[in-house]
């Protein structure tokens, strides 16, 4: 052998395998890639089609359940069925992608997987939703389709709706549970598709707890309140918030309704002036007389509803009905002008005798701005021509009752009109029978000052001018809190308080003062009041910064601080009261009197916790 020829044999003679050239080994290597790339574009090809079939088998689901909503709303009871059942089959489609294996890995990727894992939680929701909400509220559809529930006349169907009690009551905890599920589902992170998606089941879900809620209180109250046991009959009190009072305005006028059956009917229509001073008055207890004892209110009814606690005016205009006609009434309801347009919306205009036509767009402004300067126009001739202006508001209110106890074209408008106001507490409903306002309490028709000790702040304006100057006026609200970390924090309910009067030569009742106070015309004087929380004390009151005087009281458990405020005509004034309150967990309330104007109400306190 050569001595410069290269030695490749090993010591034993044999010869190695050959080593593998760079070509070679590239090739493997880009086999490797090419496979792995394969493997890597089916796995998102198959996530890309599943997320597909997820995203379509949900958004059908939350179509179809919206449609079975709609569909029992409008008594189409096998129209919902179908869209219940599609709407379950959407979901439980969308819930086995989800929870597959694939899906459930990616999931518990911290961070990357919070999508996922939000996505897994909404379909768990929209499963329960569509099985346990959905399906058995298609069994009570009679309770849920206005359409079904209002006849001819007004008159409701009041045998299936309590029939439906007991089933409306399980779907509604269920619902209301789903609902709490919905909000504790986590953010989706970098995915804002999906924290969109989150946020409208939310929505859906707690729209769908609040209708079954509402529905089942009336399914528990409704059929005795309407006399489905025997004839009821009920104080109607027609409020003016152009002259403030807590729980709305000054009561102008009245009705007397009787329920029979399912259906309504006036028995009597009267004025304000018509119910007489010479009465005995009512016990409410220490704390209530020593509020509002020197205003007399359970002999005055222009003074009967200064408590913001509701039960006391309908038990005051209880014992003042009694004592007025013998009759002991079954409990009380209250409503105003504002309440009165979302109805004429629903049902259409009313018609006066006259041909005069009143509607939604202009039955506010009639009754608590036109009507006084249309019929007071002599201060001379006042008390004859405010029994005109009474008349014609009269007039007013027994045509809409009567509209509405008549044919009704849409009886889920007069629902949903209903159900506005009562949520704007444009409509109060007190019961003498305590089973069932136990029940009504506790709801926004109840209009109860609660006895908790959650933060609270309760601003009430009490009109002390005698005129009709709250129709112009305009309110923000503000409550801020400290933290939550000692026994006590500090806050502050700053009130600021527009009066818009305009440049018209207003008779003495709109824009005069009572007892012809020597204020400029235009002038708004108002007690106003903060119901605050539990345990608050009161470290200072000002106007425009300046220290004001406190009336100090107690109602249910509430310290009371009721200040004189007088407001010029086109100034704002501002009220704030600073107060050392208790931390008290759970979230601040704070209440809205229901008056002429949508006042801006602002909080800025955190919720604290046990």
């Amino acid at each position: 052998m050569d001595a410069k020829s290269p030695n490749n044999s090993h010591s034993d003679g044999s010869i190695p395998a050959e080593a593998p050239t760079a070509p070679r080994r590239w090739t493997v290597r880009r086999r490797v890639l090419t496979g792995v790339g394969i493997a890597a574009v089916v796995v998102v090809a198959w996530f890309g089609f599943s997320a597909w079939q997820v995203q379509h088998n949900l958004t059908a689901a939350r179509d179809n359940a919206q449609l079975a909503k709609n569909s029992l709303l409008d008594g189409d009871t096998e129209g919902a069925q179908r869209a219940a059942a599609e709407a379950r089959e959407r979901a439980e489609g969308a819930q086995d992608n989800l929870h597959s294996v694939p899906w459930s890995s990616l999931a518990a990727v911290p961070g990357l997987g919070a999508p996922f894992e939000s996505a897994q939680q909404m379909s768990d929701v929209v499963v329960g939703l569509t099985r346990d909400v959905l399906t058995p509220a298609v069994d009570v559809g009679v309770a849920l389709s206005p359409r079904d529930l209002i006849g001819e006349g007004g008159s409701v169907q009041l045998q299936p709706l309590r029939d439906a009690a007991p089933a409306l009551q399980e779907t509604s905890i269920a619902a209301r549970n789903l609902a709490t599920q919905a909000q504790g589902i986590r953010g989706a992170g970098y995915l804002g598709l999906v924290d969109d998606a989150r946020s409208e089941l939310q929505n859906q879900t707690d729209d769908v707890a609040k209708l079954l809620e509402n529905t089942t209180i009336g399914a528990k109250v409704l059929p005795a309140m309407l006399g489905l046991d025997g004839p009821r009959s009920y104080f109607l009190a027609f409020q003016t918030n152009a002259e403030a009072r807590a729980t709305g305005g000054l009561v102008g006028g009245y009705s007397v309704i009787r329920a029979s059956d399912g259906k309504l009917g006036i028995e009597k229509l009267g004025k304000n002036t018509e119910v007489s001073y010479d009465k005995r008055p009512l016990d409410l207890g220490p704390d209530y007389k020593s509020m509002y004892g020197n205003y007399n209110p359970s002999v005055d009814i222009r003074n009967s509803n200064l408590s913001s606690h509701f039960p006391y005016a309908g038990r005051i205009w209880q014992s003042m009905w009694a004592q007025e006609s013998g009759e002991q009434v079954d409990g009380a309801i209250a409503t105003d002008p504002v309440a009165l347009s979302y109805v004429l919306a629903a049902v259409g205009p009313v018609t006066l005798p006259d041909g005069e036509v009143v509607d939604a767009g202009n039955v506010v402004e009639l009754t608590e701005s036109t009507a006084y300067t249309r019929f007071i126009t002599d201060e001379a001739n006042y008390h004859a021509d405010n029994a005109d202006r009474k008349e014609y508001l009269q007039t007013i209110a027994g045509k809409v009752v009567e509209k509405m106890t008549g044919k009704i074209e849409s009886p889920q408008r007069l629902l949903d009109a209903v159900g506005r106001a009562a949520g704007e507490r444009r409509i109060a409903v007190w019961s003498a029978h305590p089973e069932e306002q136990a029940i009504l309490a506790d709801t926004t028709l109840g209009y109860t000052v609660p006895q908790d000790p959650a933060p609270y702040a309760g601003v009430v304006i009490n009109n002390n001018g005698g005129n009709k100057l709250d129709y112009y006026l305009d309110r923000e609200i503000d409550y801020t809190a400290g933290d939550c970390t000692g026994d006590t924090r500090t806050t502050a309910v700053t009130v600021r308080l527009t009066n818009n009067t305009p440049d018209t030569n207003f008779p003495r009742i709109v824009a005069g003062t009572f007892k012809d106070k020597p204020l400029p015309y235009g002038t708004n004087v108002a007690m106003v009041s903060l119901l605050s929380t539990n345990g608050a004390t009161l470290t200072k009151a000002s106007i425009d910064g300046k220290q004001a005087f406190a009336i100090q009281g107690k109602e249910l458990g509430h310290p009371v601080f009721t200040v004189p405020v007088t407001i010029p005509k086109g100034a704002t004034v501002e009220l704030r009261y600073e107060l050392s309150e208790p931390t008290a967990p759970g979230d601040a309330r704070i209440p809205v009197q229901p008056l002429v104007d949508e006042p801006k109400v602002t909080v800025n306190a955190p919720v604290c916790r046990d």
